[in-house]
């Protein structure tokens, strides 16, 4: 059976943007499972599974469903077995929390500061209200002024990418020789920005975009499939 993942588009439904919901996407592709995207965007989100979410992704499998992007993938990991490990045990798990939880806390506030305003712009007219309201009340600020300078924070970016930097000089990928769910945390944050805006956010030559270059072609070039901004 083919399992729904409901995924954040903006006006053009055919441009999924979630950071969280590509985590999902290259898990479940990981995985070898049949999955269908589901459109959604931010203020249909209340319609999805009866209300099950106040945020995507969300998945259907079968009878099941399952929110939240990490607990996703321990129920793909627990359901299917003998699919492909997104963790390749315990530790891999731990690994893979620590490295979302540093993604969420470190890498995630700054690219939202630099993505804000081309997300806006990707959204129809009820989204941009709501995700105006919202996201101004998160940091305090309207979204113009929070966007303005972000040629300056390329190189806190550079910075907070660091450790991943230094572990792909021993290893191909974060999980080691190849890749696993903590390498799609970090590529679903890259995807989010390639996919919702032109400003580049990796500058040539960064080891790190040769291996986000490599996850995007992963899976038949799933993260491919969807051109860049």
């Amino acid at each position: 059976m083919t399992i729904r993942l409901y995924d954040l588009v903006g006006k053009d439904r055919t441009r999924p943007f979630s950071p969280h919901c590509w985590k999902v996407a290259f898990a479940l592709a990981h995985k070898g499972l049949d999955f269908e995207s589901v459109p959604t965007s931010f203020t249909e989100i209340p319609q999805v599974e009866r209300g099950f979410s106040k945020t995507i992704p969300v998945i259907r499998d079968g009878e099941t469903v399952v929110a939240e992007s990490f607990a996703i993938a321990l129920y793909l990991e627990e359901t299917y077995p003998n699919r492909p490990s997104l963790f390749l045990g315990e530790g891999g798990k731990a690994m893979a929390r620590f490295i979302e939880r540093w993604s969420q806390s470190m890498l995630a506030p700054l690219l939202s500061s630099m993505l804000l305003m081309d997300i806006h712009e990707l959204l129809d007219d009820d989204d941009k209200a709501y995700f105006r309201a919202t996201r101004e009340a998160r940091f305090g600020n309207r979204l113009e002024e929070i966007a303005l300078g972000r040629e300056g924070r390329l190189e806190t970016l550079a910075k907070c990418l660091e450790p991943v930097r230094a572990t792909l000089t021993v290893q191909p990928f974060l999980g080691g020789d190849r890749a696993l769910f903590c390498d799609y945390v970090v590529a679903g944050m890259l995807q989010w920005a390639r996919v919702a805006s032109p400003f580049r956010v990796l500058q040539d030559g960064d080891p790190v975009g040769r291996w986000f270059e490599t996850c995007l072609s992963l899976h038949g070039g799933l993260g491919a499939r969807v051109k860049a901004a």
